[in-house]
């Protein structure tokens, strides 16, 4: 067996792994490559192998560098199944959708962009028609339900406590009369989630790929973050301010609405005007509240006893433009959640165009945001900042909480490992920068030290 890394290499994104096991090529995860536009364009745009050649593809979680290259994949010949969670084929096809949307649109753009240079214009990676084919071909598996993926090679999804539907990939494989099990992390969660499961401890592991986000950097302490998120917009509010919070569209918004329904709930918020102002936001939420299945003890009491955690009087779901555009004439206190998480797309730049120059109001990160992006600027304190091309200067108060990161930090990373049974013998550090990647591997060098610990580069093959 022998597996080919081809992203997410010393890097957390465009996540892709080839596995050749028995004369068969087994894709786990398909994920885009995000980065500068020549280098973006040329990663996506072409696989390192024949996608016809592959005979299945396995994916754990839902998020774009994971699964956001599968319409193309499919787009150049790939027919086989893409088996995940019930919970992920039903994100991927509202994901997968809106992705293809920006593809076209980002197309368009950059084909006008060239036509005044004489230049041709240029194709989108992939287009809408592209995404819903794709959807055709994936295959929902409920967690610890083993099946057959290709000849010799029996996968289980465990739940991983990332995402709603994230899973660790187990894989049970049978290969010239040796047995043994290989376990892919995906992305693990934190624990204590107030959504989620924890992630499920795996026994019997012989071999390890795991994730490196965090792997050499801590997390500030959970238990005090919704003090400090009620603290700060209950301030912002009685100054008569608006508290914009950036947000991812799968996870963050569900959390951060879950945090300020429990926060009104306990009287430590007034029930000021909350808006999610996103479709995609919208559309996931309507999901998250199909799969119970995924929540933990608590909040699915919560959704059986009391009420939809997801939903208050005074919130408001917006998908709709026109009801964007008021938000804008808002004269009272309000709270307004918005993707992108990062600012670098979407109706969140409207709203900080809006309110970066108010000094009462409050724009809380509550997301990882990559170097390069509108947050990073706004959050490295940066004054003015470019938004649509126009300076604007920034006077709202800026607040970054990395407590709600979906992914599990050193600390944590060490304690799924440490609950992992079996006899390691390689485990391969994946899916973190450079310096997390090496961080962890001397961390688990420490932990496991019979096990050879590998931290491969981009295009790097490794032999089971």
């Amino acid at each position: 067996m022998k597996i080919h890394y081809l992203g997410a290499a010393r890097t957390t994104t465009g996540s892709m792994y080839l596995i050749e096991v028995n004369g068969n090529k087994l894709l786990l995860e398909c994920g885009l490559f995000q980065g500068h536009r020549e280098e973006m364009t040329n990663r996506n745009c072409c696989f390192p192998f024949d996608p016809k050649t592959l005979d299945a593809v396995v994916l754990s979680h839902a998020h774009m560098d994971h699964a956001g290259n599968l319409p193309n994949l499919v787009k150049q010949g790939y027919n086989g199944n893409i088996h995940c969670t019930f919970a992920t084929r039903n994100l991927c096809a509202i994901m997968l959708v809106d992705s293809g949307h920006i593809q076209e649109a980002d197309a368009l753009f950059v084909s006008k962009q060239r036509a005044k240079k004489g230049l041709p214009p240029v194709q989108p990676l992939y287009t809408i028609a592209d995404a819903e084919k794709t959807l055709h071909q994936f295959v929902g598996v409920s967690y610890e339900r083993p099946f057959l993926v290709v000849d010799g090679v029996t996968a289980t999804f465990r739940d991983a406590g990332h995402i709603l539907g994230a899973a660790q990939v187990i894989l049970d494989v049978q290969e010239k009369g040796r047995k043994f099990r290989y376990l892919f992390s995906g992305d693990v969660g934190r624990g204590g989630d107030e959504i989620l499961r924890d992630p499920v401890a795996t026994e019997n592991v012989d071999y390890l790929q795991i994730e490196s986000t965090y792997g050499g950097r801590e997390h500030a302490i959970r238990k005090d973050a919704d003090e400090i998120v009620g603290r700060l917009v209950l301030e912002t509010l009685n100054q008569s301010g608006k508290v914009i919070i950036p947000a991812f569209s799968v996870g963050r918004t569900q959390q951060i609405v879950y945090v300020l329904n429990q926060l009104t709930l306990a009287g430590k918020l007034p029930r000021c005007p909350i808006f999610v102002d996103s479709p995609l936001s919208v559309n996931a939420t309507e999901i998250y509240r199909l799969h119970p299945e995924c929540f933990n003890e608590t909040i699915n009491k919560f959704l059986h006893e009391k009420a939809n955690p997801f939903g208050m009087a005074n919130l408001t779901y917006i998908r709709e433009a026109e009801q964007s555009k008021k938000l804008n004439d808002l004269k009272e206190a309000a709270i307004i959640i918005s993707a992108s998480g990062m600012c670098e797309a979407g109706r969140v730049r409207h709203h900080l165009k809006n309110h970066l120059g108010d000094p009462k109001s409050l724009v809380l990160f509550i997301g990882y945001c990559a170097e390069g992006t509108l947050g990073s600027v706004i959050t490295a304190g940066k004054s003015p900042v470019n938004i649509f091309g126009e300076p604007v200067e920034v006077r709202a108060k800026i607040v970054s909480l990395d407590t709600y990161s979906g992914h599990a930090d050193k600390n944590e990373l060490k304690r799924y490992v440490e609950k992992i049974s079996g006899n390691l013998k390689k485990i391969v550090c994946i899916h973190g920068e450079e310096s997390q990647c090496l961080a962890h591997a001397e961390t688990l060098r420490g932990m496991k030290p019979k096990a050879e610990v590998i931290v491969p580069e981009y295009l790097q093959a490794v032999e089971i």
